[in-house]
């Protein structure tokens, strides 16, 4: 039964519609962080770059390293849009993107993480076998429809990312308390109309109950075919509503883009309609590749994996990235390291010196990267010589608008501690979560 449901045929148009809309919103988001002068701000003035666990040995680009990942990436995400050399485009942009996202982990972001999962999934189906020059230049041979699988994969993905964003916000802090909602809407109080309902204390509580629901529901809406049409006016209302409220990116634009998919071919078809003639009525059947199966276990486990630690995840985020936890804390700190070098006085550090002030406000409030910048400052101080360094840090950080706390122990010698997947026992728990 579940091999005839993945392998059921189904037209191909939605696939084509989502190759489309992928294609040109990387390409929109692409120059915008060229237009914005990002990338010479994010990885190339930076002296020192974090990295996610286990991906330190990654080279670093100079400049021109960079710009030409960021041209290749343009390139790709063109020839994804229009189909041509479609495999060869995917396989491009999904490295190329990946290794950005892994060059520096302070730039870490749910949509960026979504887009690697998207841009990977591409390269496994057939969405360049319709209106695309490949078709046309006869690289490929044309298909009408396709085995279910290859849409599916599309909508489990974004029904795991809507789900675990949902569960993730059942906590107090969002759910009962309003937070961090009630710190991020008060700033808008001076917006015209709707400034008077921002500043309300009861509507940061609505707007977290109605996001909580939406985030759990709204995949449901969107695969009947009664309840689809409104489900995409709440999606569009939702995200475009965030959008312009919030600091949070291409995140929605990407979910309103990739939910077309969930639209009846007939809808597809017509849309793509203005664009180009049907293909012929031909078909060819890809398999459903068995290690997908993988894939989906690793996304419905990893964002759970924050089970298996004591800590309080809004505070010391062990479990934290990779979980669609979107939207759920606010945090501002402040890192002050010293440094002890053999028998010398110890002395105080200044970050500026080696990091970007968004660096810097990264690092202040992630335990991970706390202990990564010592472990850099120790090896930086030491030097060629062979005395002891001792490195210490005196971290205090306010989540959601409470009192600054100490986040990790002023005793704790941080040279003295290697990173590893075990709890960080080293982090002083928060009083109030």
């Amino acid at each position: 039964m579940l091999k005839r449901f993945l392998h059921k045929d189904l037209p191909i148009y939605p696939l084509i519609s989502f190759r489309i809309g992928f294609g040109l919103l990387m390409l929109f988001g692409l120059v915008r962080t060229l237009a914005q002068g990002w990338v010479n701000e994010l990885y190339i003035k930076p002296k020192f770059f974090f990295s996610f666990y286990g991906f330190s040995w990654l080279p670093r680009f100079g400049e021109t390293g960079i710009y030409t990942v960021y041209s290749i990436l343009i390139l790709a995400a063109i020839c994804i849009a229009i189909g041509f050399y479609y495999k060869l485009a995917s396989v491009s942009f999904f490295l190329g993107f990946t290794y950005l996202e892994l060059f520096d982990a302070t730039n870490y972001l749910n949509h960026y993480y979504l887009v690697c999962l998207f841009s990977f999934l591409l390269i496994f189906i057939p969405a360049n076998r319709a209106y695309s020059v490949d078709v046309h230049l006869n690289r490929v041979k044309p298909m009408s429809s396709i085995p279910a699988w290859c849409i599916y994969i599309v909508m489990a993905q974004i029904a795991i990312v809507y789900t675990y964003a949902g569960l993730a916000k059942l906590h107090p802090e969002w759910l009962l308390h309003g937070m961090p909602l009630k710190i991020w809407l008060a700033e808008r109080e001076n917006w015209p109309v709707l400034g008077w309902l921002f500043s309300q204390s009861w509507t940061a509580n609505i707007f977290s109950i109605f996001g909580c629901v939406y985030d759990l529901f709204i995949f449901w809406f969107l695969i009947q075919p009664r309840t689809r049409k409104w489900a995409y006016v709440f999606v569009l209302v939702f995200h475009l509503l965030t959008w312009s409220l919030f600091n949070i990116g291409l995140f929605p634009l990407i979910m309103i883009v990739s939910n077309i998919i969930f639209f009846s071919p007939a809808w597809h078809q017509k849309l793509l309609g203005r664009i180009g003639n049907p293909p012929k009525p031909a078909k060819h059947i890809p398999r459903f590749p068995k290690w997908l199966w993988v894939y989906l276990v690793i996304q419905i486990c990893l964002p759970i994996r924050f089970l298996l630690y004591p800590s309080q995840i809004l505070w010391a985020e062990e479990g934290y990235r990779f979980s669609w936890r979107v939207m759920l804390v606010e945090k501002s700190g402040l890192a002050q390291f010293t440094v002890k070098v053999g028998d010398r006085p110890a002395f105080q550090v200044q970050n500026s010196d080696f990091l970007s002030p968004f660096q810097e406000k990264q690092m202040a409030i992630q335990p991970d990267f706390i202990l990564q910048y010592a472990h850099f400052l120790g090896d930086e101080y030491q030097g060629d010589q062979s005395v002891p360094v001792q490195v210490f840090v005196q971290s205090n950080v306010a989540i959601n608008g409470r009192v600054s706390q100490a986040l990790i122990d002023p005793k704790q010698d941080l040279m003295d501690i290697e990173d590893d997947f075990t709890t960080k026992k080293w982090i002083i728990r928060h009083p109030n979560l």
